[in-house]
């Protein structure tokens, strides 16, 4: 509120301004109640592990769907890097880092693989990591990754089955020839 005054600095009355912040507050509501959606989609989510890392690969944030399919709670994987979840000998050839550098330069690496679980065990993943910018200026990384250990195993004994087929029908074709070679033997032999 402001004084008013006339020429001979006499008090007249006050005056303020009144700005209607209406569409402003509007908007802001909906900033935070798609934001607080999109967080609940994410932790929501518990067939993928969607996480946060930091540029140089430290681990920000954590889903549900991470503790379900790796094991760790939050407490205790953030501020880890993420090659934990790589067997050592990925970790040894450098597999993570490359694929980092790969998603900074082209903006997404995607590849499957074995990961590792917090209990040691093993399983066929498929991620993607995705370069996050802001402003033209890198601020980590998003990583989703998936758990196909059983698509794996299925395409595995798909192999199987069909290369198990594929013998049968040589084995047979293989007796059809021989057969028929017999009873030409046979024949001619039966003719002499």
């Amino acid at each position: 509120m402001t004084a008013l005054r006339d020429g001979n600095n006499a008090l007249i009355g006050f005056g303020t301004v009144i700005s209607d912040m209406s569409d402003k507050k509007a908007a802001h509501d909906a900033v935070l109640k798609s934001e607080r959606n999109f967080r609940l989609l994410v932790q929501g989510v518990t067939d993928y592990a969607i996480f946060m890392l930091s540029t140089d690969g430290h681990i920000t944030s954590w889903n549900a769907g991470a503790r379900r399919i790796k094991g760790y709670t939050e407490a205790e994987i953030i501020g880890s890097h993420f090659s934990r979840f790589y067997t050592p000998e990925d970790v040894a050839a450098g597999v993570p880092f490359r694929g980092l550098e790969t998603a900074r330069r082209d903006g997404r690496f995607e590849a499957e693989g074995w990961r590792v679980r917090c209990d040691g065990s093993r399983f066929f993943a498929h991620v993607i990591i995705d370069a996050i910018y802001e402003d033209g200026e890198l601020v980590g990384f998003a990583k989703v990754t998936r758990d196909i250990t059983e698509r794996r195993r299925a395409g595995e004994q798909l192999e199987q089955t069909q290369r198990a087929l594929f013998q049968a029908q040589k084995m047979e074709a293989l007796g059809k020839l021989t057969g028929g070679v017999a009873h030409d033997f046979n024949n001619r032999r039966a003719a002499e």
